[in-house]
C-alpha cells in the first residue's frame, strides 16, 4: 500500500492562496458557503476544505466553483504554454543549428 506524503511546500502555498482567493470572491458576492456549495453540487465541508487550501479537492470541483463565481476565465492562464519560459528554452535547445537543403529532384527520365 503506498504511503501518503504531504505535497511540496510550494503546492501547499499555492492551494492556500487559491482558497483565499475563492473565499474573497464568495464573500464579495455575499454568498454563504452553503449557498455556493449547493449551487456547485458539493458539500459545505468540501467548499470549506477548498477555501482552507486543502489539496485533496478534485480539479473538476475547483473549476466548478470558479465557474459559479464567474472566474473560470482566469483559469485559462494555468499552465499557459507561452508563459513557460523554461519549456521554450528547452525547445530552442533541441532545434537543429542549421537546416539541410533538400536533395535536388532529377526529373530527367
Amino acid at each position: 500500500m503506498p504511503t501518503l506524503t504531504a505535497p511540496p511546500l510550494e503546492v501547499t502555498a499555492a492551494a492556500q492562496q487559491l482558497g483565499q482567493n475563492i473565499r474573497v470572491a464568495r464573500v464579495r458576492r455575499r454568498m454563504s458557503q452553503e449557498e455556493l456549495a449547493q449551487a456547485c453540487g458539493i458539500t459545505r465541508k468540501t467548499l470549506y476544505a477548498l477555501e482552507k487550501g486543502g489539496t485533496a479537492s478534485a480539479l473538476g470541483t475547483v473549476f466548478t466553483v470558479l465557474w459559479k463565481l464567474g472566474l473560470l476565465g482566469t483559469a485559462a492562464a494555468l499552465a499557459e504554454p507561452d508563459a513557460d519560459e523554461h519549456g521554450r528554452i528547452l525547445e530552442a535547445a533541441r532545434r537543429p543549428l542549421r537546416a539541410r537543403r533538400s536533395a535536388a529532384v532529377d526529373n530527367d527520365f
